[in-house]
């Protein structure tokens, strides 16, 4: 995005590659859904200043560690930019316009920021869609050094990593073939998803169903198809009264996950729309 100040068209992404779509045009595209009079050059321009202040300092180093932590420095110990610890549910946290003002932010929205930064300066930091929290990895040598940007970028070692990956998986803990597996770098568009899976999760926990069922609408623009996607649309819709709506979206659903856990919710959940005795509630 850098140098241009147009956004992308919501039409247009589901077409693209993985990572030919603009991890920050579309980041803030998700955020003009809210703030419809957002300004995409201001925070390009806010990014490239990081950048730019940045440039002969990182350019002086030899070292991509070292290199790295003074990014982390000037991020989050000089301009601020944290986790917000006490309240994690705030869908601002979610919002890259937001990120950008407030200097707040969830896990996946700071490695946004974190990652567009440390792109523009010509290093390869790459995001991890890690149990839990969002991480970001950095090939350094033979390994990879991973970073928490919801913890100012603190580097994360095998055992620690191992020890958080732990409870989503069973209580197992994973050996190095599984580690290796979780730390895969993530696509642009599994990024993406993942905030708006983010916000529709917190809109859903407020029964504000218009905005999460724009949260879904809008995965299905990046990745048509998803099945938790068609799932959370349907139901959103059945929230707001959409009869047609929910019964293509649960359908379809339905036909791509057959087997999922909650099928048999689901087809009683047509059976009531078909018969026209279901009822919002």
């Amino acid at each position: 995005m850098q140098g241009s100040t147009e956004l992308p068209d919501w039409n247009a992404l589901a077409g693209q590659d993985d990572d030919s779509l603009p991890l920050l045009g579309t980041a803030l595209l998700i955020a003009r859904d809210e703030y419809p009079d957002l300004d995409p050059a201001h925070y390009d321009a806010q990014a490239q200043a990081h950048a730019d202040e940045l440039r002969p300092l990182v350019d002086g180093i030899e070292l991509l560690p070292l290199k790295m932590q003074a990014i982390n420095r000037h991020l989050f110990e000089e301009l601020g930019y944290t986790g917000n610890h006490e309240e994690y549910y705030d869908p601002r946290n979610s919002y890259l316009n937001e990120v950008f003002e407030r200097r707040l932010g969830n896990p996946i929205s700071l490695a946004m920021v974190q990652m567009e930064v440390t792109r523009r300066l010509g290093l390869p930091l790459e995001g991890v869609s890690f149990p839990g929290h969002f991480l970001v990895r950095m090939p350094v040598g033979e390994g990879v050094l991973v970073m928490d940007p919801f913890n100012r970028g603190r580097p994360l070692d095998e055992d620690e990593l191992r020890e958080r990956a732990r409870p989503h998986l069973g209580g197992e803990m994973p050996d190095d073939e599984a580690l290796y597996r979780i730390l895969h770098p993530a696509s642009h568009r599994a990024m993406l998803t993942r905030m708006l899976r983010n916000l529709h999760g917190v809109y859903a926990d407020r029964e504000d169903w218009e905005r999460a069922v724009r949260s879904a609408d809008r995965i299905l623009k990046i990745s048509p198809d998803n099945p938790e996607a068609l799932r959370d649309r349907g139901l959103g819709y059945f929230k707001l009264g959409h009869r047609h709506g929910a019964r293509a979206d649960l359908a379809r659903y339905l036909q791509l996950h057959p087997h999922a856990p909650d099928a048999s919710s689901l087809h009683e959940r047509l059976v009531e729309l078909n018969s026209g005795t279901g009822r919002p509630h």
